[in-house]
């Protein structure tokens, strides 16, 4: 009788992010950890560049704010992530643009045919932008299917928006700014605290 085969590792998606928003590094890792990944947040273009070069990270979150497009790593990266999953390319870049920015640099990065998201971002279209760069250098066998509201009482007070049968709800229904995220913690941080019975506001629900 021969030994059973032992089971095949996988290694762990990393994600390296180049962000100096601290409010906007706490609302990513929380909704990358949630996916299970392995997450990095570096504030600066100098541990940026060392992360990198341990090559151990299959996508680069980058506020383009921080990193800019003069600068010779955005080059390097546009030449990294050019490369064919089926040439040995194993990563992908998604720019961050906040939202004041998008004219300085929404223009440069659709015209080099680079992903990003406008910040502040909806949930549903980053993850599936997240998913979808996976995917394209097999991190993931398949993209999300739905995102995963890892909110609590957020996901209860949205539910009756969503359209069913769909991959992934309305724009409308599930847009969470960092803000928001920021104070639904701050908010079940104090009723944690309190040692209250568990009740919650806003959930829509006339006999709560």
């Amino acid at each position: 009788m021969g030994t059973p085969a032992s089971p095949v590792q996988t290694r762990q998606v990393g994600i390296l992010i180049l962000d100096d928003d601290a409010q906007g590094q706490g609302a990513l890792k929380q909704i990358l950890d949630s996916e299970g990944w392995r997450v990095r947040i570096v504030p600066d273009l100098k541990l940026f560049l060392a992360e990198l070069r341990t090559g151990e990270w299959s996508l680069v979150i980058a506020n383009v704010t921080v990193l800019g497009t003069d600068h010779p790593l955005f080059s390097t990266l546009r030449e990294l992530t050019n490369v064919p999953a089926e040439e040995g390319g194993r990563l992908r870049v998604l720019y961050l643009v906040p939202e004041e920015t998008a004219s300085l640099y929404a223009q440069v990065l659709e015209h080099a045919k680079l992903p990003y998201v406008l910040r502040p971002f909806h949930l549903h279209d980053f993850l599936e932008k997240v998913s979808d760069l996976l995917v394209e250098i097999k991190a993931i066998d398949a993209p999300l299917r739905q995102v995963r509201y890892e909110f609590g009482e957020l996901r209860k007070k949205k539910k009756k928006a969503a359209k069913p049968n769909t991959m992934f709800a309305s724009r409308d229904s599930y847009s969470y700014s960092e803000e928001e995220i920021t104070e639904y913690e701050r908010t079940e941080s104090e009723l944690s605290k309190s040692k209250r019975p568990k009740r919650r506001n806003n959930l829509g629900d006339p006999h709560l």
